[in-house]
C-alpha cells in the first residue's frame, strides 16, 4: 500500500514538472511574438488559441489598412442586421407548423377541386347523352301527336345552337295544307294546339300521375276541341286529369263535372255530376 502511494506521488510530481516545462516553452516561444495580452484577447474575443489562429491565417492578408477596412465593413454589416431575435427559433417552429397545416389544407382543397371538376365533367357528359336521347324521343312523339290532333301535317323540334345544354329549342309546325313554319307564325288556335301536342308528347313518354289543365283549349275551335278531348281521354289510364274549362266538348268527355254557381249574391254553391254513373244508369 505504501508503494502505491509513493508511486502516485511520483507520477503527480512528473505531471507538475511537465506542466512547468510546457508553460516555460510557451512563454519563450510566443511572448516575443505577441504583445502582452493578445493571447488572452484572442481567446476571450474569438475563442481561439494562437496555434488555432495560425491554422486559419490567410497569407494574402498582409495589408493592415485593408484588413482594418474589411473588419470595419463587416462590423457595420453585422450592426445593420439589427438586434438579434432570441425567439427566432421558436417563431420559426410555430410558423413552420402553421405553414405545414395550411399547406395540408391547400392540398386537400386542390384535391377536392379536381374531384369536383371530374364529377362535373361526368355529369356534363351524362346530361348531354341523356338530353340527346330524350330529345330525339320527344321529337318523334311530338310529330306523332301533332298528326293525330291536327288530322295530318307535321311537327318537329330543332336546336337553335350547337351546344345542346345552352341551346334554345325551336318548334316547327306544318298544319295540314300549310307550309312548314315557325310556331310564332301560326294563328292563336294553331299555337295552342301545337303546345298541347308537345305537352301530350312529353306526357306519353313520362306519364305524370296527376295533371291540372287550366283552359288550355280555350283558343281552339269546336272540331279541335273534340280532338283534344278525345286524345285527353286516351291518357286517363296512367294519369288523373283535372281540367278547368268552359268548352262543351271537353265537358262531354269528362267522367265527373264540378260546377260553381252563385244563386245568391256572395254565396257560391258547388254542383257535381258523375257522368259515368249517369251513363251506366241509362
Amino acid at each position: 500500500m505504501k508503494d502505491i502511494v509513493l508511486e502516485r506521488v511520483e507520477n503527480q510530481n512528473q505531471i507538475d514538472t511537465l506542466c512547468s516545462i510546457a508553460q516555460r516553452v510557451w512563454h519563450e516561444t510566443f511572448d516575443p511574438i505577441l504583445p502582452d495580452g493578445q493571447v488572452d484577447y484572442m481567446w476571450n474575443e474569438y475563442g481561439l488559441t494562437y496555434s488555432t489562429a495560425e491554422l486559419l491565417r490567410d497569407e494574402t492578408l498582409n495589408n493592415a489598412a485593408d484588413m482594418k477596412r474589411q473588419i470595419a465593413e463587416r462590423k457595420n454589416a453585422i450592426r445593420g442586421l439589427g438586434n438579434v431575435n432570441v425567439n427566432a427559433i421558436e417563431d420559426y417552429k410555430e410558423i413552420s407548423e402553421r405553414y405545414e397545416f395550411m399547406k395540408t389544407q391547400h392540398d386537400d382543397l386542390i384535391t377536392a377541386q379536381d374531384a369536383l371538376y371530374k364529377i362535373i365533367e361526368e355529369l356534363d357528359i351524362g346530361m348531354r347523352k341523356q338530353f340527346t336521347e330524350k330529345f330525339a324521343m320527344i321529337r318523334a312523339e311530338f310529330d306523332k301527336v301533332f298528326k293525330e290532333l291536327f288530322g295530318g301535317g307535321r311537327g318537329t323540334l330543332e336546336l337553335m345552337e350547337t351546344d345542346i345544354l345552352e341551346s334554345g329549342i325551336q318548334i316547327i309546325a306544318q298544319p295540314p295544307g300549310k307550309k312548314l313554319q315557325n310556331m310564332m307564325q301560326l294563328s292563336g288556335g294553331e299555337k295552342a294546339l301545337t303546345a298541347i301536342s308537345l305537352l301530350f308528347a312529353i306526357q306519353n313518354l313520362k306519364p305524370s300521375p296527376f295533371c291540372l289543365l287550366d283552359e288550355i283549349e280555350a283558343a281552339l275551335d269546336d272540331s279541335n276541341v273534340d280532338r283534344f278531348a278525345g286524345y285527353l281521354h286516351k291518357l286517363i289510364k296512367n294519369t288523373q286529369f283535372i281540367v278547368i274549362t268552359h268548352r262543351r266538348g271537353t265537358m262531354v268527355s269528362a267522367d265527373r263535372l264540378y260546377g260553381i254557381t252563385m244563386q245568391e249574391k256572395g254565396v257560391s254553391t258547388l254542383v257535381s255530376v258523375n257522368l259515368i254513373e249517369d251513363s251506366l244508369d241509362k
